[in-house]
C-alpha cells in the first residue's frame, strides 16, 4: 500500500510537469512566429548575421512544432540567405532546398519563385555553374508569369543578363537587357536601376563605346552611393575598373578596384564573419545553461522538501534505488551495444567494400556505354548516309520499297540503339517527345514493310485494320510511335508461326484538338501464361521459350512500356496459351488542321543554296568522309576534306573557309585540341562539332575549346544546313 502511494506521487509530479510543458508550448501563436521571422529578415537586411541566425532558429523551432509550414519556409529561406551572405554556399543551397520542400507542401508559388531566383544567383555568380543557374532563373520566370509578378520577371531577366555578361556571352544576354531597359521605368527602383546602369556599361564596354560605357558606370556608382546598396556599388566599381583598364586608364582603374576592395571588406570583415559562424554554437550553449539552471532550482527545492517531510525523503530513497537499477540496466545495455556495434562495424566495412565495388562497376558501365554509343553511331551514320546517297543519285530507286524499308529500318535501329544505350534517361523521363505531321496509315504501312522479312520467315500474314474515320493528318512523335508498333508486331511475329498478326487502330474520340486512338496488336501464336504476364515488361525477361528458340534481348516490351508512358498512357496484355496474345494501348495525338498546315508551310528550304560557302570537313573515317562530302556538295557548297587535325591546321594557313565541321574522336590530335590550336591562331571561322558522342558528354569541353555548335551523327542534313546558314550569317554580321 505504501509503495502504491509513492508511485502515485511520482506519476502526479510527472503529470504536472508534462501539463505545464504542453500548456507553455501551446501558447505559441502565429503572430509571435511571424514577428520572429520579420525580425530575422530585418537583421539580415542590416547585415547583422549573428542575430538573424539566432532569431531564425528560434522561429524555425516554433514553426516546426506548430506545423506552420509557411513560417518554416520563410525561416529556412532566411537561414539560407544568411549563409549565402557568409559565402557558405553549400549550406545556403541545402537550406534553400529545404525551404523549397515546405513551399511545395503549401503550394506557395510566390515563395517558390523567390527561392528559385536565389538558387539561380548562387549557381550563376558563386558556383559559376551558369547552365544550372539559368535553369533556376527560367523556373522563376515561369512562376512569376503564373502569379503575374512583373517586378520579379524584371529582376530575373536582369540577373540572366548579368549571368551571361559575366562569362562574356553578350549576344545571349542582350535580349534580357533589352527587356530590362524597356521596363525599368515601370518596374525598376533606385536600388536595381544601379544594377541596370552597370549592365549597360558592361554591354557598351563590350561594344567599345567608351563614352556610353563610362556614363552608365558613373550613373550606377552614383545611385549605389545614394541608396547605400553596398553590394551593387562594389560590383559597379569592379566592372568600371575592368572597363577603365581595357581603355588604358590604369590609374583610374586602380582607384575603382581599390574602392571595390574597401566596400567588400566593409561587408565581410573578419570579426563580423567569425561572430556569425559561432552564432549557432552560442544558441546551443544558452540552451544548456538554461537546463543547468533549471536542474539547480529543482535540486534546491528538493532539498527543502527533504528537510520538511520524511515521506519526501523516503520517496527520494526509492527514486535513488530506481536510478541505481536504471544505471545497472544502462551499463548492461551499454555492454550489449558495444558488442552489437562491433558486429555492425564489421558489417559496415563489408558494405563499404561492396559500395566501392558497385561504384566502380557503375563507372565502368558508364565508360562502356559512352564507348559503345560512339562505335554504334559511327557505322549507322554510314548506313543512313549511303542510303540517302543511293536515293539521290538514282532517282528511279526513290520509290523502291526495299530501299525505303532499309532507310526506315536504319533510322528505327538508330533510335532503338540510342534508347537502349540511354535507358537511364528513359527511366528518368528525360526523353522529350517531338511534334511531326504524319498520316497514321502511312506510318503503320511502313512498319509492315520493314517487318516483311520476319513475317515471311515464320510464314505469317500481317493484317492492317485502320479506322477510316481517323483524320488524315495528326501531330505527334511518329518515330516513338513506330518504335512501339515495331516492337509489338516484331514480338508477335517471333512467337507466331503459320498464323496472323493484326494491327487494329480505332478512333475513340475527338475533343477539341485532342484525337484519341486505340491500338491493338493481336496474334494467334503460342500465348503467354497468366503467371508470366506481369513479368514480360521487366528488362531482360523472356518467358515461354527454350534456350534455342526465339532471338532477342528481352528489352523490347520494357522499352514499349516506357515509350507508351511518355505518351501518358499504359499498355495492357491479354493472353492465353495456344490461343494468342493481344496488346492494347491508347494515345491522344494533337489534331489541329491549321497547325498542321503551318508545320507543312514552315518546312524550311535552304535559302543559302546559291551562296558560295566553302566548307572544311575534318574527319578520319573514310566512309563518313564520303557521306559528309556528298551531303555538303549536294547543297552546292564547296567542300574540302582532311583526315586529321594537323592537316586541318596546315590547310587553314593556306586557305580561308566559311565553316569547319570537326570530328571529335580522331587519332594524333582530337577535335578539342585542334579547335584550341585554330583559335590560338586568331581564326574566328565558326566550328561545328560533327560527332557520334552524346551531346551532354561534350558540351562543356566544346564550349571551353571554342566550338560554336554540336550536331550528332547520324544527323538530319536540313538541320546541318540551317546551322551552317545561321553561323555563317552571324560571322558576316560581326565582320
Amino acid at each position: 500500500m505504501h509503495l502504491k502511494r509513492i508511485i502515485f506521487l511520482v506519476l502526479l509530479t510527472l503529470h504536472y510537469f508534462t501539463y505545464s510543458l504542453v500548456a507553455q508550448t501551446n501558447t505559441i501563436s502565429k503572430k509571435e512566429i511571424n514577428d520572429l521571422t520579420n525580425q530575422a529578415s530585418h537583421y539580415l537586411k542590416v547585415a547583422d548575421f549573428t542575430k538573424s541566425l539566432e532569431v531564425s532558429k528560434i522561429a524555425l523551432n516554433r514553426a516546426l512544432f506548430s506545423k506552420d509550414y509557411l513560417s518554416t519556409t520563410i525561416s529556412y529561406n532566411t537561414i539560407a540567405a544568411n549563409y549565402a551572405e557568409l559565402a557558405q554556399f553549400d549550406k545556403a543551397i541545402l537550406y534553400y532546398n529545404k525551404a523549397m520542400v515546405y513551399a511545395s507542401k503549401i503550394n506557395n508559388d510566390t515563395l517558390t519563385n523567390k527561392i528559385n531566383n536565389n538558387l539561380g544567383n548562387i549557381y550563376c555568380f558563386e558556383k559559376k555553374q551558369y547552365l544550372k543557374g539559368i535553369r533556376y532563373y527560367e523556373n522563376t520566370i515561369k512562376y512569376s508569369e503564373k502569379i503575374a509578378d512583373s517586378s520579379q520577371i524584371f529582376m530575373t531577366k536582369l540577373n540572366i543578363a548579368w549571368a551571361y555578361f559575366d562569362v562574356g556571352q553578350f549576344k545571349e544576354g542582350y535580349p534580357n537587357l533589352e527587356y530590362v531597359n524597356k521596363y525599368k521605368e515601370k518596374f525598376g527602383n533606385e536600388s536595381n536601376i544601379s544594377a541596370v546602369n552597370m549592365l549597360n556599361g558592361m554591354y557598351f564596354s563590350h561594344k567599345n563605346d567608351k563614352v556610353k560605357a563610362s556614363s552608365y558606370f558613373l550613373s550606377a556608382i552614383k545611385l549605389g552611393i545614394k541608396t547605400n546598396q553596398k553590394s551593387d556599388l562594389s560590383y559597379a566599381h569592379l566592372e568600371y575598373s575592368k572597363h577603365l583598364s581595357k581603355i588604358g586608364e590604369y590609374k583610374n582603374a586602380y582607384e575603382n578596384l581599390t574602392r571595390y576592395n574597401q566596400i567588400t571588406d566593409e561587408l565581410y570583415n573578419k570579426e563580423k564573419l567569425e561572430k556569425a559562424n559561432i552564432a549557432g554554437m552560442n544558441i546551443e550553449l544558452d540552451e544548456y545553461r538554461r537546463q543547468i539552471d533549471k536542474f539547480a532550482i529543482e535540486k534546491e527545492a528538493n532539498l527543502k522538501i527533504v528537510e520538511k517531510s520524511k515521506i519526501i525523503v523516503l520517496l527520494f530513497i526509492v527514486i535513488v534505488i530506481v536510478l541505481l537499477f536504471l544505471l545497472y540496466t544502462l551499463i548492461k545495455n551499454n555492454n550489449f551495444k558495444k558488442k552489437s556495434n562491433k558486429e555492425l562495424s564489421s558489417a559496415n566495412k563489408q558494405l563499404i567494400i561492396a559500395k566501392e565495388k558497385a561504384e566502380e562497376s557503375t563507372k565502368l558501365k558508364s565508360q562502356f556505354v559512352s564507348t559503345i554509343s560512339h562505335e554504334l553511331r559511327t557505322p549507322l551514320y554510314g548506313v543512313v548516309g549511303i542510303t540517302d546517297i543511293l536515293i539521290d543519285e538514282n532517282k528511279d530507286l526513290a520509290n523502291n520499297p526495299y530501299l525505303k524499308s532499309l532507310k526506315f529500318s536504319a533510322k528505327y535501329l538508330l533510335s532503338l540503339v540510342n534508347d537502349i544505350l540511354q535507358m537511364n534517361k528513359i527511366e528518368d523521363n528525360k526523353i522529350i517527345l517531338e511534334d511531326f505531321t504524319f498520316n497514321i496509315a502511312d506510318e503503320i504501312d511502313m512498319v509492315k514493310d520493314s517487318l516483311k522479312f520476319l513475317a515471311q520467315n515464320n510464314n505469317n500474314e500481317v493484317i492492317l485494320n485502320i479506322d477510316p474515320a481517323i483524320p488524315e493528318y495528326l501531330i505527334g512523335d511518329k518515330l516513338r510511335l513506330s518504335q512501339i508498333i515495331v516492337n509489338l508486331v516484331g514480338n508477335a511475329l517471333k512467337f507466331t508461326k503459320n498464323g496472323e498478326v493484326a494491327v487494329h487502330v480505332r478512333l475513340l474520340k475527338i475533343e477539341g484538338t485532342s484525337c484519341s486512338l486505340e491500338f491493338k496488336i493481336v496474334d494467334n501464336g503460342i500465348g503467354i501464361a497468366k503467371e508470366d504476364q506481369k513479368k514480360i515488361f521487366e528488362k531482360f525477361v523472356q518467358v515461354g521459350r527454350k534456350e534455342t528458340d526465339y532471338q532477342g534481348t528481352g528489352l523490347g516490351l520494357s522499352i514499349v512500356k516506357q515509350l507508351v508512358g511518355l505518351f501518358n498512357s499504359n499498355v495492357s496484355v491479354e493472353s492465353a496459351i495456344d490461343v494468342g496474345t493481344e496488346f492494347k494501348f491508347i494515345i491522344a495525338f494533337e489534331y489541329n488542321p491549321s497547325k498542321t498546315l503551318e508545320l507543312i508551310n514552315n518546312i524550311r528550304v535552304n535559302v543559302s543554296e546559291n551562296k558560295a560557302i566553302n566548307v572544311l570537313v575534318v574527319e578520319d573515317n573514310l566512309i563518313n568522309q564520303l557521306v559528309t562530302k556528298k551531303t555538303i556538295e549536294k547543297n552546292n557548297y564547296k567542300c574540302s576534306v582532311v583526315d586529321n587535325g594537323y592537316a586541318a591546321l596546315e590547310l587553314l594557313d593556306k586557305e580561308t573557309f566559311d565553316i569547319i565541321l570537326m570530328d571529335i574522336n580522331m587519332p594524333m590530335i582530337n577535335g578539342f585540341e585542334t579547335t584550341k590550336k585554330i583559335r590560338s591562331k586568331g581564326i574566328i571561322t565558326p566550328i561545328i562539332a560533327l560527332t557520334a558522342f552524346d551531346k551532354s558528354e561534350i558540351t562543356e569541353d566544346s564550349l571551353a575549346a571554342g566550338i560554336n555548335d554540336i550536331i550528332i551523327k547520324p544527323f538530319d542534313s536540313e538541320k546541318l544546313f540551317n546551322i551552317i546558314t545561321e553561323l555563317t550569317t552571324e560571322k558576316l554580321e560581326v565582320v
